[in-house]
């Protein structure tokens, strides 16, 4: 199936591994031409080089999404590179574990400028050339925790949250200039992020990480964790043009984990 995107300008976030590096690849694979950026330019060059391994193009771009002031000029060289961004994939690290309760004033404005704010301004920076041109796609990644609350993920639960109201709002504003806005999340998903938090419950729990993994298996109705490649083929679907009549919505990628209707 040809998804109708070959040529079209991707920019993805986190895309050195894991999740954001599923999903460029799979953007690339459908023929986009997808600007790498993340914090650790190694890992982006490890992306980087699958990418061209089969013939698709890239350009890597070392970014913090902590500061702001960058935006402009990050998007500039894109363009020079790639062309204007027609896809955006959002895709912010994860914080560390936390209680909801008593944590500092200064972890929430941090962690919120990192993972909602950067977000808010980067997609402002990339949406008036989508409207120019009556096409576009804001892809946003968060976590099941935005749907059913994880335990001592307190912030990431509250923040993710934060992205699905802010994109649902963006998507009536967008629609009428064939502009998407959805958001996709994950349930288990094989990568380093799920192996660290589960190494971090097996500590709190003084449990074996194996027990830990054994346990969120049994919750899982497919009894398996998906695969990156899987939730990488989703994003590509959504920044497709058959995907076009798809906006304001979440789409879970998680074997039917998530619990909430």
């Amino acid at each position: 199936m040809d998804l109708g995107i070959k040529n079209k300008t991707a920019l993805v976030f986190g895309a050195g591994s894991g999740l954001g590096q599923a999903m460029a690849i799979a953007l690339a694979q459908e023929g986009a031409k997808v600007a790498l950026a993340g914090r650790n330019m190694a890992k982006l060059q490890e992306t980087a080089k699958i990418i061209q391994a089969t013939g698709g193009q890239s350009f890597c771009i070392s970014w913090d999404l902590a500061n702001l002031d960058l935006i402009d000029q990050h998007f500039s060289q894109i363009e020079k590179v790639l062309g204007p961004v027609d896809i955006l994939v959002n895709n912010t690290g994860g914080p560390p574990p936390t209680t909801a309760a008593n944590q500092s004033a200064a972890l929430w404005v941090e962690k919120f400028q990192e993972m909602v704010l950067s977000v808010i301004a980067i997609t402002d920076r990339a949406i008036g050339g989508m409207k120019e041109r009556q096409w576009g796609r804001i892809i946003t990644s968060t976590s099941s925790g935005a749907i059913t609350p994880i335990p001592n993920l307190a912030i990431s639960n509250t923040l993710r949250a934060s992205l699905h109201a802010w994109s649902k709002t963006l998507s009536r504003e967008l629609a009428p200039f064939g502009v998407t806005a959805n958001v996709i999340v994950p349930g288990r998903i094989a990568t380093d992020r799920i192996k660290f938090l589960d190494t971090a419950r097996a500590e709190r729990e003084n449990k074996r990480v194996e027990e830990i993994e054994s346990d969120s298996l049994k919750s899982i109705p497919m009894g398996r964790m998906g695969r990156p490649e899987e939730y990488g083929q989703v994003a590509a679907f959504l920044a497709s043009q058959a995907a076009s009549y798809i906006t304001g919505s979440v789409i879970r990628v998680d074997g039917g984990n998530i619990p909430n209707i």
